[in-house]
């Protein structure tokens, strides 16, 4: 099987295409010595100034000044006092955008992480990672491992989407956008 880590390049595209085009590829985290790799299964979007559920929509902080560029960080942070979501910064340099990774799963199906804080807690991503370049020197990355998203060949899987989670407080416009996307099995 060959394999090609995604580089910035990849991520530098509309926000909504890489969510898309991130669903069947790899999530790998080296930890101890040893290479972790889970297939993405469910991602969603925040995109732009406007966007009443992203970070920026007040604006440019600390803590969301990653998400401002340039493509292909990683934007982690803190929530609700427990958990990191890990996020990957896409577009251009000043336009915030990032893609939440919500889900990921071993190829044999016998790990299987269908929310951020469990696949955050399983790979020991906290904000450490924040800020980094998603490549091996991070120790955290996301590759290509030969399997085509369904935009191509509809026959490995097929993309559903759905509004985000648990963005009610962004108003009934953001959050019902179908900025979500998964792989149904």
């Amino acid at each position: 099987m060959s394999t090609r880590l995604l580089g910035r390049d990849f991520f530098n595209r509309l926000t909504v295409t890489v969510a898309k085009d991130l669903l069947g590829k790899f999530l790998v985290r080296k930890i101890g010595g040893r290479e972790i790799a889970l297939m993405i299964t469910e991602v969603e979007v925040y995109d732009g100034f406007k966007d009443k559920a992203s970070h920026v929509s007040r604006g440019k902080t600390a803590r969301n000044s990653i998400m401002f560029g340039p493509a292909g960080h990683w934007y982690v942070y803190f929530t609700y006092g427990m958990h990191w979501m890990l996020n990957i910064v896409t577009r251009e340099k000043d336009y915030p955008a990032a893609i939440l990774i919500r889900g990921a799963r071993s190829v044999d199906g016998e790990l299987n992480f269908n929310g951020p804080a469990k696949l955050t807690k399983f790979l020991k991503i906290d904000g450490k990672l924040n800020g980094l370049v998603a490549n091996k020197k991070s120790w955290l990355w996301i590759e290509s491992r030969g399997i085509i998203n369904s935009a191509i060949h509809d026959s490995l899987f097929k993309i559903q989407q759905s509004s985000r989670v648990g963005v009610n407080y962004a108003g009934p416009y953001w959050a019902k956008r179908r900025w979500r996307f998964y792989i149904s099995d």
